[in-house]
């Protein structure tokens, strides 16, 4: 694991972890030439990338470059998180265009969790080097579209493959809920709901493994 520094359009300097496959994964067939960048969840409620460890680590066990960083406001970052993540679509793709430049990989896949998921969203469609993107609990209720429903669109109307895991006891956004807002995005969207998981679940340790074997199963589904 490698430590640095990634400093936004605005200045803010953000604080990022690499996790390097090592020298023989625990899956020789892996294309090693994607790279994983992890979003967490809400900085305002305490999200930082610690949260995000025990799947880079397992990402990386599996032979792919991951990278957590914490968005502004948050851990070691600098700068003010804002209530509704806007700003924060530049803490990401500022994080991926650095990847693409520094660790050169054939494409990224971003994966957000939880308020990370409609973050990470809004910038897919920025950074020419996202081949895909994994969302983990998208907050599509009601409720929380007060705060993410601008970041909707961005998401929906991405032509770049798309993947949905959620816990059918999610208690910000129903099955019911999920299908809906998925009738309407274009190109290639895959979900895979955990019967019985509940929206914070998903953030915890007992799910990394299920976690990290979709990621790569829909990175080995992924156009070479």
């Amino acid at each position: 694991m490698e430590w640095t520094t990634v400093e936004t359009g605005d200045g803010a300097k953000l604080s990022v972890r690499v996790f390097k496959p090592p020298a023989s994964g625990e899956e020789p067939e892996a294309a090693g030439d994607v790279a994983v960048v992890l979003v967490h969840p809400y900085t305002i409620l305490g999200g930082v990338q610690g949260l995000l460890r025990g799947m880079a680590e397992g990402v990386a066990r599996r032979g792919y470059t991951a990278v957590t960083f914490d968005m502004r406001g948050a851990g070691r970052s600098t700068g003010r998180a804002s209530l509704t993540g806007s700003t924060e679509v530049g803490d990401v793709a500022a994080v991926c265009r650095w990847v693409a430049e520094n660790i050169n990989p054939r494409g990224i896949l971003l994966v957000g969790s939880s308020a990370g998921a409609p973050i990470a969203g809004s910038a897919v469609d920025k950074v020419d080097e996202v081949i895909g993107y994994v969302s983990i609990g998208y907050p599509f209720g009601l409720m929380a579209s007060v705060l993410f429903g601008r970041h909707h669109d961005a998401i929906l109307k991405s032509q770049k493959p798309k993947l949905f895991i959620m816990g059918t006891k999610d208690g910000f956004t129903s099955v019911k809920q999920l299908q809906n807002k998925l009738k309407s995005a274009a190109g290639r969207v895959d979900t895979h709901l955990i019967e019985g998981a509940g929206h914070f679940q998903m953030e915890g340790p007992a799910f990394d493994a299920q976690m990290v074997d979709l990621i790569v199963k829909f990175i080995n589904s992924l156009p070479k």
